[in-house]
Order: structure tokens, then C-alpha cells, then sequence
């Protein structure tokens, strides 16, 4: 069949081309939603999990790591599967996992149920995060593209505004099990609408599956990401955490010699690498999600524990923050075909270093609004950062190759969230616990200081009544707030000067002349092959 036939044919058998590019940008930008969602709700209800399903801490850290776990390691074998089998077919594939496991984690009745549904969750997200941009990629060409991506950051920007308010509302007002409930309704439509409005892509000359590439690639990270995230609690020198730091290693090294022993027939085309876009792009979306994500997730502990709000509360409190974030990721979009990427992408970053930085702003005695300032110029970042990115992620490779790019680009972005917040969130215990222990407080409640200094940098000063004797419980509160405020600050600093890194790579590294001509600012009629059913 001719390649003007198989337009043709794919046009019979699927809506008009307008209608399907309208159709999959609103797809792509409800999976990711949902996805963006599911990552804010949950923290702010991880003390009614502990409460209702009877968890102790470990228990907390792997509802949050199962998901980050398989999310990692399926991303790229979700984005390579997409380009062989079908994007439509998988990301169909996705959304019934994501909708399922949502369901079976909103009605676990233990941790365990619970933790192994977030880890299917996980898989069924991976598939949706690489998927979704290919999609968007696949139909949109030159300056249409990059508005595409302006609308689909606004989305994701609108989904981290309101997760915060509707994992409170829906804790407060019924119960943690709906922030996982509310994906279904949503999952069941998505589903419906897609079979009947995407249209069909994949790569024309797909080979078989890369299945031994997707073994190594796939434990191996979940190895190296594994031993960020426990290293803290098992101890970084421990032989569980260096085993799984050094198998990580290991395979990810055998990945390498795998794919390019395989060629053509990889399921990730290490070329990409000597691209210095994509390769730049890769490690900018790196350092700035690891420190980004580990800051909001660090303010929402202060809020929580230190100030004393409820979740509801605390989401309402970071609003002005991700409202700007949703304002201007939808501008972002018109300002693609007009400003150089790497200088969009370098400034946003800056912007996010910048907004950590001022977070020393924040002293002891000061209510929330001492975090505007803060609060309002990293949300301008992160909403510059999301729509070049995710076009630059996908625009140095051909259309058919998108989901592959998109899937490599999420894995930085992914991994980046989970060693930042890993990494950060340990730096920032250490910091407490040897303020608090040092402090003359620390030194007139004697033995019982370390048991207290772990309790005030993993739950702040809500819970010190019920630890320390009402004579010195004043004194204690006042040390423990001085010292957690003290050492965030100290924590966002250090966040700064990685982003302020990432942005640098970025200004140097990313030029609009490695980009594919399907995502030049001219707009161009898509590729022929890509549209083949």
C-alpha cells in the first residue's frame, strides 16, 4: 500500500484529521490529569492511611515508593512498546491498568493490597506519561505543536493546583480511598472516547519486541532508584543498599552493550545520546525535577506539621503557586515557535533556582504568606519548564520514534523526582537531627534528644506533646521550629545551586538545529508513514 493510501485508508477508518488532533490533545491532557493528580493527592493523606489501615512508617514510604518504583523502570518500555505495537493500542493498554489498579487500591483493605495495587498503578502511569506526548506529537507539527504542548502543560499544571485541595477535600470529607476512586469514572470515559476517536500510529518499520533490553533496563533502574529511596532509612553503606546500587549498575551497563549489540532492533536508539539536545534536555529535566518536586514536597511538610494546617488548608495555602503554574504553562505554549527552547527551558529553571533561594525569606515566627515570594516566581518556572520540555523531549527524533524519546525523557524526569526527593529528604533529617540534638534544648533533655530530633524532622512539631513533659514543652516547640524552618532553608540552598546547574546545561546545550523538521516553527502536514493504521 502506497503511503498516500494508507492516509487514505486510516482517514475512512478513524475521524478526519482535524477532529483526531482535537480528540487526542484532550485524551493525552486528561491521562495526565489524572497522572499529575494521583502524584499530589496521596501525600496529603498518608497519616489517614497510617490511621486506617493501621501502617507504620515503612509501610507509608511504599505507597509512595511501589508507584515511583514501576513508574521509573516501565517508562521507556512503555514509550518503545507504543512505537511497535500501536500508540492508541497501548495507551488504551495504560489506562485500563491505571483505572483498574486505582480501583483495587481505593478498596485494599491492608498495606500490602494497597502497596502492590500502586505498584500495577505505576506501570499503567508509566505507559500514559510516554505515551501521551507521542500521541500529541504525532498529530501536531511545527508552531501547532508547541501550542499543543502549552495546552497540555496548563493541564498538568491545573491537575498539581487542585491535587493538593482535592486529596484534603476528599480525606476530610469521606475518605483517602476516594483520591484513588475518582480515577475510575474518569479511566472508564477515556477509555470509551479513545477507542472511538484515536487514531492509529506506529513505527512503519518496527521490529520485534527488545525484550532482554527491557529486562535490564527495567530492574536495573528500579535497582539504582530502590537504593536512593531506602538508603536513608537502611543505612547508605549498608549491604542491601550498596548490593542494589551495584546490580543497578550492573545492568544498566548491560543494557547499554545489549543495545548496541542489537542495533537497529534496540528498543532505544543510543544515538539520541551524542545529540546534544536530547541529551542536554535529558539532564536539565533531570536536576530540575529533583530538587523542584523534593522542595514542594519539603513546604508541604512545613505547612502540615510546623504551621499546623490541615490538608484541605495546606492545599488551599499552596494554590497561588500552581495557579501560576497553570496561567502560565498555557501561555508557554504561543511563545515555542517564537523563543529558542534552550533559552525557554534554561530561564525556567533559573526562575524554579531562583524561587527556592527565596525561601530563606521564611523565618520561625512567620505565617505562611512568608512563602509567597517563593511560592509565586517557582511556579513561573515550573510552568515555563513542562511544554518546551516535553516538545524538545520528542522534536529531535522522527515522528515515529516519539514515543521512544518520550519515553527516555520521562525516565530523567521520573528518576529525578525520586532521587531528589530521596536525597533531599535525607539531607534535610541529617540537618534536624544534628541541630536539634546540639541545641541547649537538645542538650537538657539528655538521652531522650535523639528520639525527639527524629521526631521533629519526620513530623515537625505537631506530635511533640505527646514525647516531652509539659514544663519544657514551650522551649522544646520553639527549638524544633527554629531548627526545622533553619534547615530548610539551609536544604533549599543546596536545591538552588543543582537547578542553577541544570539551567546552565540547558542555555549551553539545547539548540533549536537539532531539531526534527516536523518540529520546526513552521507548521508541516504529517509525516505519511506515521499514519499508517
Amino acid at each position: 500500500m502506497s503511503a498516500e493510501a494508507a492516509v487514505g485508508s486510516q482517514a475512512e477508518n478513524g475521524p478526519p484529521a482535524d477532529r483526531a488532533r482535537t480528540w487526542t490533545l484532550a485524551l493525552a491532557s486528561v491521562a495526565m490529569f489524572m497522572l499529575m493528580l494521583d502524584v499530589t493527592v496521596v501525600n496529603v493523606a498518608l497519616q489517614d492511611l497510617r490511621t486506617s489501615l493501621g501502617a507504620d512508617f515503612s509501610d507509608l514510604q511504599w505507597v509512595i515508593d511501589s508507584y515511583t518504583l514501576t513508574l521509573a523502570a516501565f517508562l521507556l518500555t512503555g514509550g518503545s512498546l507504543a512505537d511497535r505495537l500501536g500508540r492508541k493500542r497501548v495507551f488504551g493498554a495504560g489506562l485500563v491498568l491505571f483505572t483498574l489498579s486505582s480501583l483495587a487500591a481505593g478498596l485494599a483493605q491492608d498495606v500490602l493490597s494497597l502497596n502492590i495495587a500502586r505498584g500495577v498503578q505505576g506501570v499503567g502511569a508509566a505507559v500514559l506519561f510516554s505515551v501521551g506526548p507521542a500521541l500529541i506529537g504525532n498529530e501536531y507539527r511545527g508552531a501547532d505543536r508547541g501550542k499543543a504542548f502549552g495546552v497540555f502543560g496548563g493541564v498538568a499544571g491545573l491537575a498539581l493546583a487542585f491535587g493538593p485541595l482535592v486529596g484534603g477535600f476528599l480525606t476530610d470529607a469521606l475518605s483517602w480511598r476516594w483520591i484513588f476512586l475518582i480515577n475510575v469514572p474518569i479511566g472508564v470515559v477515556a477509555l470509551i472516547v479513545g477507542a472511538l476517536r484515536l487514531r492509529e500510529s506506529r513505527e512503519p518499520a518496527a521490529h520485534g519486541i527488545d525484550w532482554l533490553g527491557m529486562l535490564t533496563f527495567g530492574i536495573g533502574l528500579s535497582l539504582l532508584v530502590l537504593g536512593f529511596l531506602r538508603g536513608e532509612s537502611s543505612g547508605w553503606t549498608s549491604a542491601p543498599i550498596l548490593g542494589a546500587f551495584a546490580g543497578g549498575l550492573v545492568l544498566l551497563v548491560a543494557f547499554v552493550v545489549i543495545e548496541k549489540v542489537r542495533g537497529e532492533r534496540a528498543m532505544f536508539d543510543l544515538s539520541l545520546m551524542r545529540t546534544p539536545t536530547f541529551t542536554g534536555v535529558c539532564l536539565a529535566t533531570l536536576l530540575s525535577n529533583a530538587t523542584s518536586l523534593a522542595a514542594v514536597f519539603l513546604q508541604i511538610s512545613y505547612v502540615q506539621n510546623v504551621l499546623g494546617y490541615s490538608p484541605w488548608e495546606t492545599g488551599l495555602r499552596f494554590m497561588p503557586m500552581m495557579i501560576t503554574l497553570f496561567v502560565v504553562a498555557g501561555v508557554t505554549g504561543g511563545m515555542l515557535a517564537k523563543v529558542a527552547p534552550g533559552l525557554l527551558i534554561g530561564l525556567s529553571i533559573g526562575l524554579i533556582a531562583l524561587g527556592m533561594g527565596l525561601m530563606v525569606l521564611v523565618g520561625p515566627d512567620d505565617s505562611w504568606t512568608a512563602m509567597l515570594p517563593s511560592m509565586i516566581v517557582t511556579g513561573v518556572g515550573m510552568g515555563l519548564f513542562n511544554p518546551p520540555r516535553a516538545a524538545v523531549t520528542i522534536g529531535v527524533v522522527r515522528p515515529e520514534k516519539a514515543g521512544m524519546a518520550s519515553g527516555m525523557g520521562e525516565t530523567f524526569q521520573q528518576v529525578g523526582v525520586a532521587v531528589g526527593v530521596a536525597a533531599f529528604g535525607a539531607l534535610f533529617h541529617h540537618k534536624v537531627v544534628d541541630a536539634f540534638a546540639g541545641s541547649a534544648t537538645g542538650t537538657r533533655l539528655g538521652g531522650q534528644a535523639e528520639a525527639v530530633a527524629q521526631q521533629v524532622a519526620t513530623g515537625g512539631t505537631s506530635t511533640l506533646a505527646d514525647s516531652v513533659s509539659a514544663s519544657v514543652l514551650d522551649q522544646v516547640t520553639a527549638t524544633a521550629r527554629a531548627v526545622f524552618v533553619d534547615s530548610l532553608a539551609d536544604v533549599m540552598i543546596a536545591c538552588a545551586v543543582v537547578a542553577a546547574v541544570g539551567a546552565a546545561i540547558a542555555f549551553v546545550f539545547i539548540r533549536s538545529r537539532d531539531l526534527h523538521e516536523s518540529a520546526q516553527s513552521e507548521p508541516m502536514a504529517p509525516a505519511p508513514e506515521t499514519a499508517t493504521a
